[in-house]
């Protein structure tokens, strides 16, 4: 039995690389200047081409943006399951702590603050400015989370509380919103759609330096989230330290949504669908199976979205938090008419 349960889980891995392999592929040859699929693998085995345009669209555009749709998918869905387990919340997300509230907060003030005092803060900064201002304003607000868990073990309370600082980060948004500069406010409201066309490749490699820190570190966390799903007497009876591994989860968490939102932006439901959607599939609560299993999904989910905003035979682009949320509000809408018992 247990061998036709290890075979099973092969076998879905296998089928869900494959399906990823043909997501990039098709995510590389689709977009408003169509490459083929020979021209792709031309310019991956040769790198160069006999169209330069192609070249400079291939390695310019197209695969930071893909590769960037991966590591973002993978660093989302991890942290989401990371999330859903720790707080035993199927709606739970990368996000409910305050993350990505904290880097709009960031951004907004940045952008908008600045504007107020007659001052262009993208001007004098660049994109990078952006980035800057998301990492320090999810940064802080993950900081004051984490000095909150100190004081505070029960985790739902820890939940209502990133909650709230999310309500209260809102309120100042709109305060900047309702003072700052038309052009500073449609600044900010371009980068509250997510983007994964303006990640460059020193960025890019960046954001998977720290998201691979963070897989790491959750796959370590495998074993102990097992026990604890089991409840917090048999997780101590097994000697699990519950404190060091809830501290230890918020880190991942920070660095895998924290990084991700810094570079591009808030990017709706793939952490919070995928994770249900890898459950859903394999049937298992085994965080050794699932975390790196979500991660393929989200990798997937993303690739599907990036797909669905290139418009054949046009130009127009839609936002990427678009297509997310169309594919994710269904998932989340029959999670919340299926229970809560369906994700344990």
């Amino acid at each position: 039995m247990n061998l036709l349960k290890k075979n099973n889980k092969a076998f879905i891995l296998i089928v869900s690389i494959i399906i990823v392999i043909i997501l990039v592929f098709i995510d590389l040859i689709n977009g408003p200047v169509r490459i083929s699929i020979s021209e792709v693998l031309k310019l991956f085995y040769n790198c160069g081409s006999s169209n330069d345009n192609f070249s400079t669209i291939f390695f310019d555009i197209r695969l930071p943006r893909v590769l960037t749709a991966i590591v973002a998918g993978l660093s989302l869905s991890v942290s989401g399951l990371l999330m859903q387990t720790l707080f035993r919340n199927p709606l739970a997300g990368p996000y409910v702590l305050g993350v990505s509230s904290g880097a709009g907060l960031g951004v907004a003030f940045m952008v908008m603050g600045f504007s107020a005092f007659g001052l262009n803060f993208v001007e004098l900064m660049g994109s990078g400015g952006t980035i800057l201002a998301a990492c320090i304003g999810s940064g802080l607000f993950m900081l004051l989370i984490f000095a909150v868990s100190l004081k505070i073990r029960d985790v739902m309370t820890l939940l209502i509380t990133g909650m709230l600082l999310g309500s209260a980060a809102g309120a100042i948004i709109n305060v900047f919103q309702f003072a700052g500069s038309d052009q500073s406010l449609k600044l900010f409201v371009i980068w509250t759609m997510g983007s994964l066309g303006s990640t460059t490749w020193p960025q890019l490699e960046l954001m998977s330096v720290v998201v691979l820190i963070g897989v790491v570190i959750s796959l370590f966390l495998a074993y102990p989230l097992n026990v604890w799903l089991l409840g917090d007497e048999n997780a101590r009876a097994s000697g699990v330290n519950i404190s060091r591994v809830r501290n230890i989860l918020l880190i991942s968490t920070t660095l895998l949504a924290g990084s991700i939102t810094a570079f591009c932006g808030p990017l709706a439901f793939v952490g919070i669908a995928a994770p249900h959607i890898a459950r859903m599939i394999s049937k298992t609560s085994d965080h050794r199976f699932l975390i790196p299993f979500s991660g393929i999904v989200g990798i997937a989910m993303l690739l599907t979205a990036d797909i669905l905003t290139q418009i054949p035979g046009s130009g127009f682009v839609l936002p990427i938090n678009s297509t997310t949320s169309l594919l994710g509000v269904p998932i989340v809408l029959w999670i919340v008419l299926k229970g809560k018992k369906m994700w344990l």
